[in-house]
């Protein structure tokens, strides 16, 4: 499979941060497009294969720091996504109007 090669390929050609692979040149070996790319890496870390990133690209993790800067990485995608979602919440109040509600008899309403 893919993923497996992509894995081995990585770890013996673009192990630590220093010899790391972009998407673009992952694309090319394989083939695919890069959100191909990223669904294998996600899939391979999943399974807990230390593949890390970075600015410079994807590369087998050749220590534990490279695994936990990966981590503090995908940390702050969490939060920025989750306060983008609190936002779009909060934008809902625009919508909520007396039209999109019913009234039970007793006077509470239902969404």
């Amino acid at each position: 499979m893919q993923e497996e090669r992509l894995a081995e390929l990585l770890e013996r050609y673009h192990s630590g941060e220093s010899n790391a692979a972009t998407s673009r040149e992952l694309e090319c070996v394989f083939s695919i497009k890069g959100i191909e790319v990223r669904q294998m890496v996600n899939r391979l870390r999943r399974k807990g294969i230390p593949i890390a990133s970075s600015g410079s690209g994807y590369f087998y993790a050749a220590t534990e720091q490279e695994v936990r800067a990966t981590i503090a990485h995908l940390t702050r995608r969490i939060s920025g996504i989750a306060a983008a979602i609190a936002g779009l919440n909060r934008s809902l109040e625009q919508f909520d109007t007396a039209q999109t509600r019913l009234t039970l008899e007793g006077g509470d309403a239902v969404e």
